[in-house]
């Protein structure tokens, strides 16, 4: 029967507040619907900016004095350094042959001798995959016995990491600002349902309810507030998901995927934020001291 009543009561608080709770509900809407988009955003650019770490490797050229002999105490020097994941030995043959396929041009015919020197492709492991990592791991390779020069794409790192230490803190100001913006709402709307109950609460304090029963309704109707806001925007980014898609080529609609799990998370977040705006706003306003009359 408490059960009952106390979902009964929380249902019973969008009668009382109705332009307030609809008010509430849009706000949070919007605000988890530009929540999920910058999520999407954010895991795609991210998808993106890992690709372009995923192609950067290093080159270690040997020098030309370094006997054949050799060439395997190297590759194991150089498969030691920490962050290397991989090395791919180019002699100077594999040299002529790329400078060929790139170029259109036989170096052999061009010059009497072959002026390429051998080399190592190096891959990084995904720690490494950064401007001070690599600097650290160039320098490394630097020191080894028989490496004449290590190139990599390093001003392509510190690009790439400029750029998403810059979107990762504006996607953290705007996504803390909507959630403050949600939570405060949520609280509000709750805190005029309060209002318009403020004699029958003051009756049940007189007889005796706790304040886990008197705050139970107030939390379940938070929690529908967000409830209500997570279904709306999840139907809506999977809307603009789904339009998106058809408009866009093969090859980019898989930046615009979006798994079935999100649209759930995104409900229950909608329904967190309305319990935390609900708790704080009856934390505050009902205690035992004060006069609801």
């Amino acid at each position: 029967m408490a059960i009952f009543y106390t979902v009964k009561e929380g249902f019973s608080g969008f009668k009382r507040a109705r332009l307030s709770s609809v008010i509430t509900i849009f706000t949070m809407t919007i605000s988890l619907l530009l929540l999920g988009l910058f999520a999407i955003i954010y895991r795609n650019t991210n998808s993106i900016i890992q690709s372009f770490r995923d192609k950067v490797e290093m080159e270690v050229f040997i020098a030309a004095e370094t006997d054949s002999t050799h060439i395997d105490s190297i590759k194991t020097a150089l498969l030691n350094v920490p962050g290397i994941a991989g090395a791919k030995y180019i002699s100077k043959t594999d040299a002529a042959r790329i400078f060929k396929k790139e170029f259109g041009e036989d170096i052999n015919s061009v010059l009497d001798f072959n002026p390429l020197p051998a080399s190592f492709k190096l891959r990084l492991t995904a720690e490494y995959k950064n401007s001070d990592s690599a600097h650290t791991v160039h320098a490394t390779l630097s020191g080894i016995e028989g490496v004449d020069d290590v190139v990599y794409r390093k001003t392509l790192l510190e690009i790439l990491d400029r750029r998403v230490k810059i979107f990762i803190g504006a996607s953290a100001a705007i996504g803390m600002t909507l959630l403050i913006a949600a939570i405060f709402l949520v609280s509000n709307t709750i805190r005029l349902t309060i209002y318009a109950k403020r004699k029958m609460i003051t009756t049940m304090k007189l007889v005796g309810a706790t304040r886990g029963f008197i705050r139970m309704p107030f939390l379940i109707e938070g929690m529908l507030h967000g409830l209500l806001g997570g279904l709306l925007s999840a139907g809506l980014i999977w809307s603009i998901v789904f339009l998106a898609r058809k408009f866009v080529s093969a090859e980019m609609s898989e930046f615009f995927a979006v798994e079935i799990l999100f649209y759930g998370v995104m409900v229950a977040v909608g329904m967190l934020l309305g319990l935390l705006g609900s708790g704080w706003s009856v934390k505050r306003f009902i205690t035992e001291d004060i006069v609801l009359n």
